[in-house]
């Protein structure tokens, strides 16, 4: 009970942003005036909070106001994309101290966790950070993962990463405790740690990457699943007449919304030379960033291939929210700012025309407020997650 009531107090802390007086944090949690006291006197003993002058609000003595410490305890998140590793060092606010981003290599499993490890060694010696103070590493990849084992299974754009232990060589090759997260979810934790949203948001994040995937939240937490593998919608069908899908279906996510798939249909239609010599992720990004660069510049061209892409996941969005009835749609990923404009201006009105609840409300529609980096911070964050926020289980007793 005492650890869950630290982090209730801990998180208050760190959602006020200017931080709390005692008085406040017994009116925000709900705990007695001695618990806060108790509590935060320990806080401030292991320099986690520290006091940050006092303020006058109505009658009464001055309150202290108390703050976070963040830069007492660290993260490091890691985000591996087919195409580019993205390594953060986080705060416990969840601000980016340090920053690297690297291609990722073409050398099988065990080359690209030779580059991580040393990428990461790499971004702690650079920011200068004891790593006695850093409380771990957050790995977001590509899904399907066995969360128990901590292995990646055969994502469709990492070849050769067939049951992958990548947690616990990670682990091994830096010498820090590891969480393994897909993709998708660790960008959803981002966006709750670093946005607006009240505890009881519900919405859905479309993370564009290499791959599409999605992630949901509901009442302020992430759905994980089963397996931890919520969100593989990489073979929900877009377009019935659409291409044929390595699954055998046709018009998938995959062959329809994906980087790949846009940059395969601009070739098909003259849009870009078909001369690609390669399909490799870095071959595919290049070719993509060419097409939406000229979008941009006004190319009408460019900009149809882009606008037939936003309908096609229109409908797999509509889909989603029509079922799961979420306050908004987050979209994010290391495709997203290039994706942004042509995005955000036909979707709001491509949702309100398939939504099931029009007449009740509107679906929001914003880009997530982290950035391209949102899978690596999200992995940082999803360490911090389990320092900082309370987790009702931490209640239960063992039988």
């Amino acid at each position: 009970m005492g650890d869950f009531n630290q982090s209730v107090i801990l998180e208050a802390i760190r959602r006020s942003g200017d931080g709390l007086s005692r008085t406040e944090l017994v009116s925000a949690t709900g705990l007695s005036a001695q618990t806060v006291t108790n509590i935060t006197r320990r806080l401030l003993d292991e320099q986690l909070i520290s006091e940050a002058g006092r303020t006058i609000s109505g009658p009464g003595k001055p309150r202290t106001t108390l703050r976070l410490n963040a830069s007492k305890r660290l993260s490091i998140g890691v985000h591996l994309d087919p195409a580019v590793m993205t390594f953060v060092l986080l705060d416990l606010s969840g601000a980016v101290v340090a920053h690297r981003i690297e291609h990722t290599p073409a050398n099988g499993p065990r080359g690209i966790i030779k580059e991580m490890a040393a990428a990461v060694d790499a971004l702690i010696t650079d920011s200068g950070v004891e790593r006695a103070r850093i409380a771990g590493i957050g790995v977001a990849t590509p899904g399907p993962l066995d969360a128990a084992r901590g292995t990646v299974i055969d994502p469709p754009k990492l070849h050769s990463w067939h049951r992958v232990p990548l947690r616990q060589e990670i682990a091994e090759a830096t010498g820090f405790s590891v969480t393994l997260e897909k993709d998708t979810t660790a960008a959803a934790v981002a966006e709750l740690w670093t946005g607006d949203d009240p505890p009881s948001a519900s919405f859905l994040f479309v993370y564009l990457g290499s791959g599409i995937g999605t992630a949901l939240v509901l009442d302020g937490d992430v759905v994980r699943g089963a397996s931890h593998n919520f969100g593989e919608v990489g073979h929900i069908i877009v377009d019935p007449d659409g291409p044929q899908c390595g699954c055998g279906k046709r018009g998938c996510v995959e062959v329809m919304c994906t980087p790949q798939a846009i940059v395969e249909y601009a070739e098909r239609t003259g849009v870009l030379r078909d001369d690609r010599l390669d399909s490799d992720a870095e071959s595919v990004d290049g070719r993509f960033t060419q097409l939406c660069t000229r979008a941009a510049g006004g190319d009408a061209l460019a900009t149809d291939v882009l606008d037939r892409a936003a309908e096609h996941i229109s409908v797999l969005i509509s889909n989603l929210t029509n079922m799961l009835d979420v306050d908004r749609v987050v979209l994010g990923g290391p495709f997203w700012s290039r994706l942004a404009e042509v995005y955000l201006r036909r979707l709001p009105d491509l949702l309100e025309a398939q939504s099931a609840t029009s007449a009740v409300r509107s679906l929001p529609v914003s880009g997530t407020v982290v950035g391209d980096d949102v899978g690596a911070v999200g992995a940082g964050c999803v360490v911090l997650d389990e320092v900082l926020s309370p987790r009702a289980s931490a209640l239960f007793l063992d039988s």
